[in-house]
């Protein structure tokens, strides 16, 4: 029986939530259907989805409509207008319009008695909680000011380039800016020498020629290459310089001692890290289980640096750590979350010296399940320090002076355990993609030397491992205790993006059968099928972008990635402020002493944290990945028209992306310069195809490419495409060709290209090389 509203027209609220019961499958002609509308009730129809999709209530891709993404009850947003009434409206900062559709709209209420540091105004940033309004009509939220993070920007951030009559250009750091320079006028330079890195004011110009500018602030000089992480330490505000009263608090601290702790120096604890780290906040332990109980189980001690002693709660470093969420490492500095008396000295679990941690021991058995843990807070000596590839070949038979004493008393052990917990790590089967990490090497002058792919060793899975067993541990400590904390969190891929995906591999003839709960297995298999395969690094991608991003959380909902049921930071509290909280948290649950979480610490406000330190995550994710294609474009600039291999790494309507092979550098291929024929964006086989050939350039192909452009200040190359495109016979399986629509005459190529179905926001976009590598742990 078809349902109607009272008055013959179904409601706001019913039609939304019949789109949200039908995720990516709903049309108009569907929804018409479903509550037994008439020919002459479309325009109703029509006119009521065009309002709700005004208001970020719902998005339509083509011809289907669904709704959107439901917003946490705490999210940073951006304040972008008024509405009618005067009241002001927001929107998600994280929300990726081009990925999910418009945003869905914030009403922001303002008390009548505002709280200090709530007066807000268009173009602030601010911490906001939310809960869905009533009024579909409008904002499908409203929400309420809990802080402002930024006030609204009228600056832009460039390179001063003088000019030899005076005056000078600036060149922006944007890359979406690259190519479009300010004039400065020679009363306007404040000083400004050639290669500073300067903010500017516009300054409204009429008539042609540049847009003129103003410099406001000099911030530093760019003429080494050494400064180069300097742009986007800049461009995201990262804060460089601690405040004097924590810098004081450092330097005041001392060193930890045995009062309220167990000793452990004793116990041949090892650090195991990169050969480059700065600090080393764990350590690891390893032996067999004594316990008749629990023959051929071990017993694994993780230590990590005790920070909660040093950085309490309400403190100068404590608000400068917030502040910065976590540390933010490039290939030529690290800014660290805390002072270098912290982290590099009194926090660094360096070999002989006396360090406090909190540590927990974790009771392994035979099948490699964890049996049992418990927290210490000791005092310990680390007895080596050594980095990966030194312990690999140690247990691969070439020791060195350092590891051949250690070989047999503390290596051998460890790998033992390792060999244990590996066996539950598969039976746990988390997700397996390949994804490797590119690391850029440079010379001592700053400029890149070469870019490595450093080899994945069983070393590295180890520490892994181990750290995923203590966090995991942690987790389940704090919840046993009933004490609120902040999880790390990974959802599960939405219908939408599942569905997405399902059609994708239909193309390559690949089964994708969805039954009974969504399991990190289901994917696995899947990647099973195409190892070996040429189309092995397209599937990999097309998986990885089905993926949610990880964030922080006060609510937990699991880690779909890992398959774990709760998780929680916990062994790195140096460089993440999550992990600092989980400490206290532990500390005032098992009664430790000093530095535990404070009993105002409750839900709402570790929500407003956890939004707040995921929102510093993505922040220096996005300022390392420019940093890095800075760097590369740098490199790369005296090259322009040498020819490089690559695999296309994202396809969108405006064109291709390529990823070098030699120096994962990435650049796009605008779509008008592929040819003369027009060309479709294919959004189930992640293609473009040519209207008149057929001939498909797809995500994961390998192609030849020539350097025709690049940006070093906003870090963009532009190539031009040498490789023809595929075209493959129809009824070839596993092929993404079997069938090209036809262009119509008289379109331009922007006309025939189709925006992408995707699903929930915050997730990688094409063309960007590191974000679906969050979901890990």
């Amino acid at each position: 029986m078809k349902r109607k509203h009272d008055h013959g027209f179904p409601s706001r609220d019913a039609i939304v939530a019949f789109i949200r019961a039908q995720p990516g499958k709903v049309g108009t002609r569907e929804i018409a259907r479903e509550f037994g509308l008439k020919n002459a009730d479309r325009a109703e129809l029509k006119r009521i989805l065009r309002e709700l999709a005004d208001a970020g209530t719902i998005a339509k891709r083509g011809r289907k409509i669904h709704e959107i993404a439901v917003l946490p009850p705490t999210v940073i947003a951006d304040i972008t207008g008024r509405d009618t009434d005067g009241e002001l409206l927001a929107a998600p900062t994280e929300w990726d319009t081009e990925e999910n559709g418009p945003a869905p709209k914030i009403r922001i209420h303002v008390p009548r008695r505002l709280q200090p540091g709530t007066a807000a105004g268009v173009g602030d940033r601010a911490l906001l909680r939310i809960e869905k309004a009533d009024d579909a009509e409008g904002a499908p939220y409203r929400g309420r000011i809990i802080k402002i993070i930024d006030q609204a920007r009228t600056r832009l951030l460039g390179i001063f380039r003088q000019l030899p009559g005076g005056g000078g250009l600036l060149v922006p750091v944007d890359k979406k800016q690259a190519g479009r320079e300010l004039n400065i006028a020679p009363s306007d330079t404040a000083g400004a020498e050639d290669g500073d890195l300067v903010s500017v004011d516009l300054i409204r110009s009429r008539g042609y020629g540049l847009a003129s500018g103003k410099v406001k602030e000099r911030l530093g000089s760019l003429a080494s290459e050494k400064a180069i992480s300097l742009i986007a330490i800049h461009a995201h505000e990262i804060p460089q310089a601690f405040s004097p009263s924590a810098l004081r608090d450092a330097e005041a601290a001392q060193p930890a001692t045995l009062k309220g702790r167990e000793d452990w120096r004793d116990l041949p604890l090892v650090t195991i890290d990169p050969p480059d780290a700065k600090d080393h906040d764990d350590a690891v332990h390893a032996a067999p289980d004594p316990d008749p109980n629990n023959k051929g189980g071990y017993i694994v001690h993780v230590a990590i640096a005790d920070v909660a002693f040093y950085v309490r709660p309400g403190s100068a470093l404590d608000r400068d750590a917030l502040t910065r969420g976590n540390s933010v490492y490039f290939p030529d500095r690290v800014v660290p979350m805390l002072p270098e008396r912290i982290s590099n000295d009194l926090c660094s679990l360096v070999p002989g010296e006396a360090r406090g941690a909190l540590a927990v021991r974790l009771v392994i058995g035979p099948d490699g399940r964890k049996r049992s843990h418990s927290f210490h807070r000791v005092l310990m000596r680390s007895a080596a320090k050594l980095h990966y590839a030194q312990a690999q070949a140690a247990i691969d038979g070439r020791p060195d002076d350092i590891t051949g004493p250690l070989l047999e008393p503390i290596l051998e052990p460890l790998y033992a355990a390792y060999a244990l917990v590996k066996l539950a790590r598969d039976e746990r089967d988390p997700l397996d993609l390949d994804l490797p990490e590119r690391k850029i090497l440079l010379k001592p002058d700053g400029t890149v030397d070469r870019v490595i792919v450093p080899e994945r060793l069983d070393a590295h899975r180890l520490i892994e491992e181990f750290m995923i067993l203590a966090n995991v541990a942690a987790a389940e400590m704090l919840e046993k205790k009933a004490l609120p904390l902040i999880y790390r969190v990974h959802d599960e891929p939405t219908q939408e993006k599942v569905h997405n995906l399902q059609e994708f591999l239909k193309t390559l003839d690949l089964p994708f059968a969805k039954t009974g709960a969504l399991r990190p297995s289901l994917f696995n298999r899947v990647l099973g099928q195409v190892r070996g395969e040429d189309y092995e690094p397209l599937v990999n991608e097309v998986v990885l972008r089905s993926q949610a991003q990880a964030e922080y959380s006060a609510e937990n909902y699991g880690h779909f990635g890992l398959n774990l049921r709760r998780y929680a930071h916990f062994t790195s509290p140096i460089r993440r402020y999550a992990d600092l909280i989980v400490h206290r948290a532990l500390i005032r649950a098992l009664g430790l002493g000093e530095g535990a979480l404070p009993e105002t610490e409750t839900l709402e406000t570790l929500s407003e944290v956890a939004a707040q330190i995921s929102l510093t995550e993505r922040r220096a994710m996005k300022a390392e990945r420019e940093t890095a294609d800075r760097l590369i474009a740098h490199f790369l600039a005296d090259r322009i028209g040498a020819t490089f291999q690559g695999r296309i790494s994202g396809v969108t309507r405006a064109g291709l992306f390529v990823k070098l092979s030699d120096t994962g550098a990435d650049g796009i291929i605008p779509i008008r310069t592929l040819g003369t024929e027009y060309f479709n964006y294919d959004e189930t086989r992640h293609a473009l195809v040519g209207s008149r050939s057929g001939a498909m350039h797809r995500l994961g192909d390998v192609v030849d490419v020539r350097l025709v452009e690049a940006a070093p200040v906003a870090g963009a190359l532009r190539f031009e495409l040498l490789s023809e495109g595929k075209v493959i016979p129809r009824g070839r399986k596993r092929d993404a060709t079997k069938a090209v629509s036809k262009s119509h005459p008289g379109r331009s190529p922007r006309e025939k290209v189709r925006k992408p179905h995707k699903g929930k926001s915050g997730k990688a976009k094409p063309g960007k090389s590191k974000k679906g590598k969050s979901w890990k742990r």
